[in-house]
């Protein structure tokens, strides 16, 4: 999987959780919680949506690392890449 093809997954799966946002004027450094109003079980439904839909095990201690666009679509692609 490409960078832009994680990208698009992840801003899918963003605009399912809140289909009011724009995701893709989403800056790849901010904060996704602050830069959508996400609360904490959005940042979850987020993280439980992109394990099912790329098979990745996502531990509870790496969920930090998805706190930017930027940041999840480098952890997601080296999960990928294991």
């Amino acid at each position: 999987m490409t960078k832009d093809e994680l990208r698009a997954v992840i801003l899918a799966e963003i605009e399912n959780i809140a289909p009011e946002v724009d995701a893709s004027s989403l800056d790849p450094k901010a904060d996704i919680r602050e830069a959508l109003d996400f609360d904490s079980m959005d940042v979850m439904n987020l993280v439980i949506a992109l394990h099912k839909k790329l098979r990745v095990d996502i531990s509870d201690s790496d969920a930090i690392k998805l706190t930017t666009l930027g940041g999840a679509i480098d952890y997601l692609l080296k999960k990928l890449a294991e």
